[in-house]
């Protein structure tokens, strides 16, 4: 099973954002990061998810941890009712990030992912990178 760590940051929300990701499968490590200039912290955690998903095989069984309750919410329980109401939320009103919602949707189809949930900045060595790959692609394009 790949182990993913995933993080989005954002300085100001909405403001310049950036995601980062570790995927660890039984040799290696690879760390990815990316940056947006104007965005939104939920955004970034989002966008860490499909990144790292685009990086993966498909069909193959992966443990996705995130410190994002919007993340782990929203693609294991709150995600079935958006669908089947036209992608909107109980109150009627449009999902946000509807199109990250969806692409994210698509990939989770195609592989087995177990979803787990980290506190964030509570020592966990791979969030604690994630956080720190997320915050220096802001940095480094700002």
């Amino acid at each position: 099973m790949i182990e993913v760590y995933t993080d989005g940051a954002c300085k100001g929300n909405p403001g310049p954002g950036g995601w980062g990701v570790v995927i660890i499968d039984s040799n290696s490590e690879k760390y990815l990061k990316g940056f947006h200039p104007e965005t939104t912290n939920n955004i970034m955690e989002l966008k860490a998810v499909i990144e790292a998903l685009k990086q993966i095989n498909l069909k193959t069984k992966i443990r996705i941890y995130t410190d994002s309750k919007y993340v782990k919410l929203g693609i294991t329980e709150w995600i079935f009712n958006w669908k089947k109401n036209g992608w909107k939320t109980s109150s009627k009103k449009d999902v946000k990030n509807k199109n990250f919602w969806i692409e994210l949707d698509h990939l989770v189809g195609q592989n087995e992912i177990v979803w787990e949930w980290v506190k964030g900045h509570s020592g966990n060595k791979y969030n604690d990178k994630v956080d720190e790959l997320a915050n220096q692609a802001i940095s480094e394009n700002l």
